[in-house]
């Protein structure tokens, strides 16, 4: 079987690849050593970052189409008591939303079946080969081959490529589960995430709702200790920690779903192995603290995308592809450094140091400013790539057709050209990769009577910036 680019992994992160790609015209195949998807919940939701990435693809709407009302809750920085604000940052999603993530790869495979992208499910990537030309796993070739298989990545196996960092120190357990009744300890509403965590009997404990009758459970000794990971959760345990912490009037329904996790925190070094690249999981873990993982991936997917298919259609400038490691490198290994802070700050066992700690933490959460940068670094609003731009806002725009905001302009998966003075401006021979639009706005651009704007929705050049807009097209257009 020959494709353009080989996906390997259906979680969130390969699947938005190969969407991205799919919207380019790049052909790709997603592999899937798993027969049938995942049917626990796990991230159980996106940062405001990832909803503005899905909007910009017109697929954040008809993704919440059937869900529960939207949160209006912030998040949270090591589950303390103070919401995080995200409106200064000038976001039309300033709360995170919440979405189980089964529920985002089933929308997002049956977005790729519509476009007859193949998910070929029981296929695993054991056996990776590459060369000058291409790269293969048994019978399939293509160009290139992208690896979002998770944190037990087997092409980074295959390849043999270090996966250095810190090994985990606890063992957790997240479990989907119904109740068959309930205490007045167990939550019945969901509220800020600092109202969950409970400590008792020896254990930690996170019980909150999801959709209809179900809730999640993330639990752990606070000794951190804890069967190996590949053990079985059983109904058994789930019980004890139910009655331990919850009273015994709390009693388990079903166990739907249920996995092991710990803290590990690892990353590989480079994150392009000649054809090979790697992204989500596959390419860093860490806690799973703020549903950070899910997003980190999906940037990941509509960073490289849009790279991997100028590659393939022949414009990609020099070295347009390494700017995927220099730009999503420091974002993860960011990521990681303030997930590792935020797990000495949760610290179940709470001793006197920790705890005076997180009092002065709560304090300075209240700060604006504090509060402002914070909900930057969680939400990911506030990233910004070296000799990029800030990430457009998405204004409120008057054009020819009528009124509509930047992410409509982008659903194509182009990058935008969009003078806001009325004036005409050339793209040249990149009218098949840079969309210009011309429009009005009322809304605060800091002086600038144009913007060029990346498909992954970085500002690449203003009129501001005192340097010729074909030195920036010819940067990342070609």
């Amino acid at each position: 079987m020959r494709t353009e680019i080989i996906v390997v992994g259906a979680g969130p992160t390969g699947l938005m690849l190969a969407h991205e790609l799919t919207l380019a015209g790049v052909p790709a195949v997603v592999l899937e050593k798993q027969r049938t998807r995942n049917p626990q919940s796990r991230a159980g939701g996106l940062q405001p970052r990832t909803a503005e990435v899905l909007d910009l693809r017109g697929l954040l709407d008809p993704l919440l189409a059937d869900a529960p009302s939207r949160n209006t809750h912030g998040g949270h920085f090591a589950m303390l008591p103070v919401e995080l604000d995200c409106r200064p940052w000038r976001t039309r999603h300033p709360y995170p939303v919440t979405l189980p993530q089964d529920r985002l790869e089933a929308f997002l495979e049956e977005r790729l079946a519509e476009q007859g992208v193949p998910v070929l499910r029981g296929h695993e990537a054991s056996a990776v080969e590459q060369d000058a030309d291409g790269v293969s796993v048994g019978e399939i070739r293509g160009s290139h081959l992208v690896a979002c298989d998770g944190a037990h990545s087997t092409v980074r196996a295959a390849l043999g490529v270090p996966f250095p960092g810190r090994a985990g120190r606890m063992s957790a357990v997240a479990a989907d589960l119904t109740l068959a009744a309930a205490s007045d300890a167990v939550p019945t509403t969901r509220g800020h995430f600092s109202q969950y965590p409970r400590t008792a009997g020896g254990y930690f404990s996170i019980l909150h709702p999801l959709d209809g009758d179900r809730y999640r459970l993330i639990f752990g000794r606070l000794s951190g200790d804890g069967p190996d990971r590949e053990a079985p959760v059983t109904a058994e345990e789930v019980r004890e920690v139910l009655h331990a912490v919850y009273g015994r009037e709390t009693e388990l329904g079903e166990l739907c779903a249920a996995s092991r996790f710990s803290d590990a925190v690892r990353q590989v070094e480079r994150y392009r192995e000649g054809r090979v690249f790697f992204a989500g999981d596959a390419a860093h873990i860490h806690a799973p603290i703020g549903g950070q993982g899910v997003n980190l991936g999906i940037q990941d997917a509509v960073n490289l995308g849009w790279k991997l298919a100028a590659e393939v259609r022949g414009w990609a400038p020099a070295g347009l592809l390494d700017t995927y490691h220099d730009e999503r490198h420091p974002v993860a290994a960011r990521v990681l450094e303030h997930t590792r802070a935020q797990a000495v700050l949760m610290n179940p066992g709470q001793d006197e140091e920790v705890a005076a700690v997180r009092t002065l933490t709560t304090e300075l959460l209240r700060l604006p400013d504090t509060n402002r940068y914070l909900s930057g670094v969680m939400s990911g609003l506030d990233t910004q790539y070296p000799g990029v731009g800030p990430r457009m806002i998405d204004l409120e725009l008057t054009t020819e057709s009528g009124p509509t905001l930047v992410s409509g302009l982008m659903h194509s998966g182009r990058g935008l050209l969009l003078s806001l003075d009325g004036r005409q401006r050339s793209v040249g021979h990149r009218s098949d990769r840079v969309e210009h639009v011309a429009a009005k706005t009322d809304e605060d651009v800091a002086g600038a009577e144009a913007l060029l704007v990346r498909p992954d929705g970085y500002v690449a050049w203003s009129t501001t910036d005192g340097s010729p807009l074909e030195t920036a097209l010819t940067r990342w257009f070609g």
